[in-house]
């Protein structure tokens, strides 16, 4: 698996680069923005490690332009520990966040569990719910015949919700099925990725009307709700 590790702090491209090539991962750097796209036009890595605070192109600038033509797993790796920083990465498309200092495990799991992809199955239905529907086999959303872009968590997330319609998903299942096993009890990221997908998709995102929080157990799609 090849990885492209793009941040300014000489010192961390060669931290990450040691820690991952030691893991056995095919390791490509870049010190900023504008050469951390070169490097995902021309290496191809099958993920990105990124920081946010990077000159020429900040780190926010780069996912949206990478988001643009490829849906590559894009990990943040920076000293932002705001929850605005979060949602900002989040919105323009970052898969998942770690904030600086970071344990080497947390960040190995974190990229584990990005790894994952859920195969799409062959006979995934069209949901349809208010005005919008959810091709799940193409990976296609549209909301009043517009398309919605979601990140490939966000699509997991969904697809989980949806493949158990009008039934209660715990939180462990969620974190299980979407993060992996390591995460079943770091509800934190799952309530983020909630909210983004309520903001996307729910016509009042403060008062769900499809995507349901059964209080202290889970989460619950329900397409009927009004």
């Amino acid at each position: 698996m090849k990885i492209l590790i793009a941040d300014d702090d000489p010192q961390i491209l060669r931290a990450l680069r040691i820690t991952l090539s030691a893991r056995g991962y095919d390791v490509v750097t870049a010190p900023d923005g504008k050469a951390a796209l070169a490097a995902a036009i021309d290496q191809h890595p099958d993920l990105i490690v990124l920081d946010l605070g990077m000159p020429g192109l900040t780190g926010i600038e780069v996912i949206e332009a990478l988001r643009g033509w490829t849906e590559i797993p894009i990990l943040v790796v920076s000293g932002r520990s705001e929850s605005f920083d979060k949602v900002d990465a989040l919105d323009a498309g970052a898969d998942d966040y770690v904030t600086k200092p970071f344990a080497a495990d947390e960040l190995l799991a974190r990229i584990r569990a990005l790894s994952r992809r859920t195969p799409a199955a062959t006979d995934a239905p069209i949901v349809t719910f208010g005005d919008v529907t959810v091709d799940l086999a193409a990976r296609v959303v549209t909301r009043a015949g517009v398309p919605v872009r979601l990140t490939p968590t966000e699509w997991r997330l969904l697809d989980v919700l949806l493949h158990n319609h009008d039934r209660l998903v715990t939180r462990e299942t969620l974190m299980h099925d979407v993060w992996g096993p390591q995460y079943t009890t770091d509800t934190g990221y799952l309530r983020l990725y909630l909210a983004q997908l309520r903001k996307k998709l729910e016509p009042v995102p403060s008062a769900p009307r499809y995507l349901l929080t059964e209080a202290g157990m889970g989460y619950r799609f329900v397409s009927g709700a009004e």
